[in-house]
């Protein structure tokens, strides 16, 4: 994946306020060339994440929080692959929706386009208003989430900068998926919030707010995350009408 010098080895030279943390470098071929994140030692403070979100990006770093609780919680037990992820600028997020559509949907249904763009104001507040949610358990879908810091450009890049591998019963190039929140980033608002072994926690800045808008995004949630609808609530018109206005998305890979 084509990246700018990585400015974790200099973290202690960046003067940012963290907390106690460490680099982590654990990938499923061993320790790797470099760090992949910055990971706290504890469960994330309130106002943490936002304190970051102001600070860290003119370092080259982007606030994520992570799950450490749990089974399969923290980064070293995620199975990170970053060699085997390629780059999300090189990818085109509808060509990589209207094959998952045609691997997924019904025979003959045809993939309906993507959905049109909305009018985006403040994403970045969108999105720390969600990670104080996480960070207060009130998502209850993360468990003790412990602040990160990830070399990245775009909030939707941060799967890929670290090898996340959650996805890959679906689709085994995380990056193809991060074209798609490029383009949700884009049309949406859309910030990377929080991850876990194999789910991921974005916020939404624009949400739909018509039936038919939610409709059109429910058919790029289905080829991004089939699970999310099958293992859901099974229809993509019942689906659809659980986005409306919905100012955060939650996406699961079995």
């Amino acid at each position: 994946m084509a990246t700018l010098p990585n400015p974790l080895p200099r973290l202690g030279a960046l003067g940012l306020d963290l907390p106690p943390g460490r680099l982590v470098d654990e990938t499923v071929e061993g320790p790797w060339r470099e760090p992949l994140l910055w990971l706290a030692d504890e469960q994330a403070a309130p106002g943490g994440w936002d304190a970051l979100r102001h600070t860290a990006p003119t370092a080259g770093l982007l606030p994520v929080l992570v799950e450490a609780g749990g089974d399969l919680g923290g980064p070293s037990a995620w199975e990170l692959a970053p060699g085997e992820v390629s780059y999300p600028g090189d990818h085109d997020a509808e060509d990589v929706l209207a094959e998952h559509w045609e691997e997924c949907a019904a025979d003959g249904e045809e993939w309906p386009g993507l959905a049109p763009a909305a009018d985006v104001t403040a994403p970045d507040a969108a999105a720390s208003t969600l990670a104080e949610a996480v960070v207060a358990g009130g998502t209850g879908s993360f468990k003790e989430p412990r602040l990160a810091l990830v070399p990245a450009r775009r909030s939707a890049d941060i799967p890929a900068a670290i090898g996340w591998t959650g996805p890959a019963n679906h689709d085994d190039d995380v990056a193809r998926l991060c074209a798609v929140l490029r383009s949700w980033e884009d049309r949406h608002g859309v910030r990377v919030v929080a991850l876990g072994f194999a789910h991921l926690l974005v916020s939404v800045a624009a949400p739909p707010t018509t039936p038919a808008e939610a409709e059109a995004l429910a058919a790029e949630h289905f080829a991004f995350c089939p699970d999310n609808v099958l293992q859901g609530p099974g229809t993509l018109t019942t689906y659809a009408e659980q986005l409306l206005g919905r100012r955060s998305w939650h996406f699961w890979w079995d």
